[in-house]
């Protein structure tokens, strides 16, 4: 039997793992570095079982190949512990016992922000997002989706998401309080080795879960265990796959380091390895002809079928900043330089293809109007063979002249026309949109501010799927009824990446309009997660209270405002480097057709 020893290590946590090899060959398992200080159990590697003793300076890993357990566990300690559940075995937050991780300024009722006084409803929100931590052996590691003390079915709302997360990691980095996300990422990575089965399928390695919960469990009459329990999906309504979360992780990674400035972090052999799973995974060969990211429906934040399967911009706008992240931490060593090469020329052409493709304006449209069909020629104008009826006869007159949107889908003859907030401000945001495109996007939410804003910031669609098309698309879904929920509802989650986009543009004066407009109104309605109507004007009927994601995006959107120069290592650039590569002058075939250089005459506008 093979051992390894590792010394001078220090464990806080007892871990007892049985797992199936996760590499298969992609990645070999990283060797232990000794002279790491590690303070989180160590990812399980290759069929793994780990026994560690705590009297001892060392422990030892050997190898087996029985089945696997179902959840982490962590360290013993006695039922009368009181820092244990208030709901279902949810170890929670008290400050007593995490000491200084989080919430060394709890009880600060004069805290000062730039110079002023915290407003009575950040203080609320801080005090309601502290009391939404989590806590795995002792230390935090995430946040509630919600938190609300009268929900008595709280579904999966009791877990703590990866993309939910993100939002309460920046409030707390912005804070100066980065030890809950790095731990939240630590533990996160070694879920993301877990095997994954559903219906005797085992998705592709790398997959990051949606959500984890950390339940306490007996194991005596003395003694209670801590217990780390992943979702990939296979809990989750419709099975949905959670895309969106290894891409979450990677910008949550970037976005820790940049802002602490711990770079060891991603520097660690478990993280490098953890976004080469992620990267293998997204950049892994299949039948798609674009260089766009193929999922289903109901793989990002819209989880229910709205119609969004394909090449969601959101999806999209996720995968090119994640590569752009990716690309900046991986190690520069000879087992990432052809994985670098793959990553660039990826970015080139996903760029490319979503600025000339997925951009309209009236100018455009006209265009579209315009266009022949069925061309067959690798010269074809209408490369995608859309039809010029597709064109909803509610753009022609909604769209401004001075004003444009990245559309929510294309495939071949099917161009989606709905405006997704979130994939265009995060295009924005990450500079997958040109310049002039950014300022379009910007004047298009300002000139249709009642319909994209209303009274409560911001929809996630805009404009809601209604009667036969509701019915076809949706599957007569009732919590996407019109104006409600994912179809036309408002999120206020928005908030964070919205004045991100704005502080980015110089548009500052948009993003203090619109939490202006959802402070005091979110504080009285007790932090809804979503608001129905046209216009916003009613809490969703579905709509949990004291949503952290709501919490968290309101108190990111204050600090950013507060400290506007923060926003900068927060979102990117354009990456002029990109524009000089292109893989079609790479090809060996000798075809030479392709509209990249008539395209850099107008991305630098």
């Amino acid at each position: 039997m093979n051992a390894i020893k590792i010394s001078k290590m220090k464990l806080g946590c007892r871990l007892l793992i049985q797992s199936r090899s996760v590499f298969g060959g992609l990645i070999k398992p990283p060797n232990p570095n000794p002279n790491r200080n590690l303070h989180l159990p160590i990812p399980r590697f290759s069929g793994l079982r780990f026994a560690i003793n705590q009297t001892r300076k060392h422990f030892s890993v050997s190898y087996q190949t029985r089945g696997q357990s179902r959840a982490f566990r962590c360290g013993n300690s006695s039922k009368n512990n009181k820092s244990g559940s208030k709901r279902d075995g949810i170890a929670r937050y008290s400050t007593k016992n995490v000491g200084n991780n989080v919430g060394n300024n709890v009880g600060n009722e004069e805290e000062l922000v730039s110079g002023r006084t915290e407003t009575e409803v950040e203080k609320e929100a801080w005090r309601l997002l502290r009391e939404a931590v989590v806590t795995y052996c002792g230390n935090p590691v995430g946040t509630l989706a919600a938190n609300d003390p009268g929900d008595k079915l709280p579904l999966n709302y009791d877990q703590v998401f990866i993309r939910d997360f993100v939002p309460s990691a920046l409030a707390f980095l912005l804070k100066g309080e980065g030890e809950i996300v790095k731990n939240f990422l630590l533990h996160t990575l070694q879920l993301q080795s877990w095997e994954k089965t559903v219906d005797c399928y085992s998705p592709g390695q790398g997959l990051m879960p949606a959500s984890f919960k950390i339940r306490t469990v007996p194991l005596d009459d003395t003694k209670v265990e801590e217990v780390l329990d992943p979702d990939f999906g296979e809990s989750a309504i419709g099975r949905v796959a959670p895309v969106d979360s290894g891409l979450w992780w990677i910008i949550l990674l970037r976005a820790y380091t940049k802002i602490t400035g711990d770079y060891a972090m991603q520097e660690r052999v478990d993280v490098q390895t953890g976004i080469k799973l992620i990267l293998n995974l997204c950049l892994s060969d299949g039948f798609d002809m674009f260089p766009s990211l193929l999922v289903t429906d109901g793989s990002c934040m819209i989880d229910r079928r709205m119609g969004i399967h394909g090449h969601p911009l959101e999806i999209q706008s996720l995968f090119y900043s994640a590569l752009r992240c990716a690309r900046e931490m991986l190690a520069l060593d000879e087992g990432s330089k052809n994985l670098v090469k793959t990553v660039n020329n990826r970015l080139s052409a996903l760029s490319f293809h979503i600025r000339e493709y997925y951009w309209i304006d009236m100018q455009k449209i006209n265009e579209i109007y315009r266009y022949k069909t069925e061309e067959y020629s690798t010269e074809a104008i209408n490369k995608f063979n859309i039809y010029p009826e597709q064109i909803p006869y509610w753009l022609m007159n909604w769209i401004p002249e001075e004003g444009g949107y990245m559309i929510g889908n294309l495939q071949p003859a099917h161009m989606d026309f709905r405006f997704f907030t979130l994939g265009n401000i995060w295009s924005i945001v990450t500079s997958l949109s040109t310049p002039k495109q950014n300022n379009l996007i910007l004047n298009l939410l300002e000139s249709k501010w009642d319909d994209l804003v209303g009274t409560m910031p911001l929809k996630i669609i805009y404009p809601a799927l209604e009667k036969e098309e509701w019915r076809i698309i949706t599957g007569s879904d009732p919590k996407n009824t019109p104006w409600s929920y994912h179809n036309g509802g408002s999120w206020p989650t928005l908030l964070w990446q919205f004045t991100l986009a704005c502080i980015k543009m110089g548009r500052i004066e948009l993003a203090k309009k619109a939490v202006d407009l959802a402070e005091n109104r979110l504080y009285a309605d007790h932090w809804p997660e979503y608001y129905d109507t046209r216009s916003g004007k009613f809490i969703g009927k579905q709509s949990r209270l004291y949503q952290t994601w709501t919490i968290a995006g309101f108190l990111t959107s204050k600090m950013l405002l507060e400290n506007p120069e923060k926003a900068s290592l927060l979102y990117w650039e354009e990456d002029y480097d990109l524009l000089e590569i292109c893989v079609c002058a790479l090809s060996k075939t000798g075809r030479k057709l392709c509209a990249r250089g008539a395209a850099k005459s107008q991305i630098l506008v």
